[in-house]
């Protein structure tokens, strides 16, 4: 699932690297909360002479990174930290002059005490920049399945009950919190995704992971008609899977903050 969001949502990726304020290129850079390696191999692109520290809690996918690093030829500009950021010790990441959080600070369990780790750890004058999405992405129209209309949109709603009680801090304003962690927020931008591709087989298998995912945390808050038609847009077999669709887009959002670290 982490390859096909890199897969699907690159040119955005680019787009925010390529929009960041870090004025001076950055050598040195640490990606939080890595996964299997989208936001590193972004940055390296964007900045042809940095190097990356890869953090994960996870030893697969620090390997699924290294693998596609080595596949790429940059294996040598990235060093992997197996570390877990919700421990009270955090690993030695050097002095970064950029630090790239995508989609990881939600996860935190003190997420204020991460964001002084971060800055403290930063290099004076370093950017860290911390994106987060809005929820899961959405794939069909309004009006499907034809037998459940709005099912997405339920699912949905589903879920937000879910992370509201289980991860409280997804959906939050980073922006207070970097300023009360000592940085000061530099630029702010709100991406809106929405990719037409209900023919790529990337679309189709990101859909089917998706709300395959999505079914793990609503399925007790779904009622049965609901729970029955969101299987069989799972079932790959059935005459009624999602990859059998013609309409299928992604559409999602995603915020993105650049802080600076005082000199």
């Amino acid at each position: 699932m982490l390859d096909l969001d890199a897969e699907v949502l690159a040119e955005h990726l680019a787009s925010v690297t390529a929009w960041l304020p870090t004025g001076t290129p950055p050598r040195r850079i640490v990606d939080l909360g890595c996964g299997t390696g989208a936001g590193t191999f972004a940055l390296l692109d964007r900045f042809p002479e940095a190097d990356v520290t890869a953090v994960d809690f996870s030893a697969a996918h620090l390997q699924r990174l290294r693998e596609k690093a080595c596949a790429r030829g940059v294996d040598g500009r990235i060093r992997t930290v197996q570390a877990d950021l919700d421990d009270t010790v955090w690993p030695d990441l050097g002095a970064p002059d950029l630090v790239w959080a995508s989609a990881s600070m939600h996860h935190m369990a003190d997420p204020d005490r991460a964001l002084r780790a971060v800055r403290d750890a930063l290099a004076p004058g370093g950017l860290f920049v911390v994106l987060e999405l809005a929820g899961f992405p959405r794939f069909l129209p309004e009006n499907a399945p034809e037998e459940r209309p709005g099912l997405e949109e339920r699912c949905h709603a589903a879920s937000e009950r879910y992370h509201a009680e289980h991860v409280p801090h997804r959906g939050a304003d980073w922006g207070p919190k970097l300023t009360a962690a000592g940085f000061t927020v530099e630029a702010q931008r709100a991406l809106t995704v929405n990719i037409e591709g209900s023919r790529a087989a990337a679309v189709g298998a990101y859909a089917l992971g998706s709300l395959r995912r999505l079914r793990g945390t609503v399925a007790d808050g779904l009622p049965a008609e609901d729970l029955a038609a969101l299987d069989r847009l799972l079932d790959t077999d059935g005459p009624h899977s999602i990859l059998r669709r013609d309409d299928l887009e992604v559409r999602t959002e995603r915020t993105v903050w650049a802080a600076r670290r005082g000199a």
